[in-house]
């Protein structure tokens, strides 16, 4: 009898975007203008390809980039909450799903030794290739219209609820805990006793209580956290019963 504990990466886990504070590793610490207006809403996983692509042709190596990715801070109370995770993890199984990729989010965890809290990490698949430049890829694709093309973060829970359930193992609870917009589809999955864990002043919980206010159909709670020990308290609460 488990409760699963989702978790966001970029500004949950850590204080920042992984992917914008990359940035800081070119040259003047900025990109050229024509890189930067090369976004479109959607393909985020392909403008950072074209970064990391900038990024090696300009000679920036990996141990730089380790550098800047391992010194990101993390969000207030994440070391305390991961150390209390740890001590109780017969009674959590703990995942992330992120927008960032593979080596960035290994990079942290496993600086800061965090990495046997974690069961799964489901993000957009990351490696150095043999000219020394990081590529990323897609982690799927999907047919949800209400996230971006590389990543929907609901279809990704639900097929990790499923293969758990086909081993049997059946979660009691589910606690979903983001900051942003990509964060919202998958708060829709939750059902009844689970719990959806916005930080406060983010796009998740504004939507959040925009879509209370619009008496929008919402089964799970909603309990706002700043720090993570907020997210502990609620934790110790959800495990006393």
């Amino acid at each position: 009898m488990k409760i699963l504990l989702v978790f966001d990466f970029d500004n949950t886990i850590i204080d920042d975007n992984s992917d914008t504070w990359i940035v800081q590793c070119a040259p003047n610490k900025k990109l050229p203008i024509e890189l930067r207006d090369s976004y479109q809403k959607g393909f985020w996983t392909e403008f950072m390809g074209r970064v990391f692509k900038y990024l090696g042709d300009k000679g920036v190596r990996e141990h730089e980039m380790k550098r800047a990715v391992t010194s990101l801070p993390f969000t207030p109370g994440m070391v305390e909450l991961f150390n209390f995770i740890r001590k109780n993890k017969d009674k959590f199984d703990c995942i992330i799903i992120s927008d960032s990729n593979s080596v960035f989010i290994d990079w942290v965890l496993k600086a800061a030794s965090f990495h046997d809290v974690f069961d799964k990490v489901f993000t957009n698949p990351a490696a150095f290739n043999s000219s020394g430049h990081l590529t990323v890829e897609n982690y799927h694709t999907h047919s949800c219209n209400r996230c971006p093309k590389n990543l929907c973060k609901k279809v990704v829970l639900i097929e990790f609820v499923d293969k758990q359930l086909q081993q049997g193992v059946n979660y009691t609870q589910i606690v979903y805990i983001g900051d942003g917009g990509n964060d919202v589809c998958p708060v829709t999955f939750l059902k009844n006793d689970d719990v959806a864990m916005p930080r406060k002043g983010y796009t998740l919980q504004k939507t959040l209580s925009r879509m209370s206010q619009n008496l929008e159909p919402m089964e799970y709670s909603v309990v706002v956290w700043s720090s993570g020990v907020d997210i502990i308290s609620h934790l110790q609460f959800l495990i006393k019963d």
